[in-house]
């Protein structure tokens, strides 16, 4: 598995927000219900982090008015020693 970060932004209107919010909640996902929001501080966005195989499985779990804007992005860590092998041959 690899984790994957969603972020997903809608407009700045508090019925924007909240409805986004009932969307998200209303799904029953366990990721879905469980993202963070930044609207209270004037960033109306909302970030979910999950464990799936591909972006297209990270996808699937969004509610479909979502799916065409998302920003999913892959994760990785890196060790010291990678860090200093990679920039040994650089």
């Amino acid at each position: 598995m690899a984790k994957f970060f969603i972020e997903l932004e809608h407009e700045a209107e508090k019925s924007a927000c909240l409805r986004a919010a009932q969307i998200l909640l209303k799904s029953g996902s366990h990721y879905l219900t469980n993202a963070d929001f930044g609207c209270l501080d004037g960033v109306h966005k909302a970030w979910i982090t999950v464990d799936v195989t591909n972006k297209e499985e990270a996808k699937a779990i969004l509610p479909p008015e979502y799916r065409s804007g998302a920003k999913i992005i892959k994760l990785n860590k890196f060790t010291l020693a990678e860090i200093e092998d990679l920039l040994a041959h650089h």
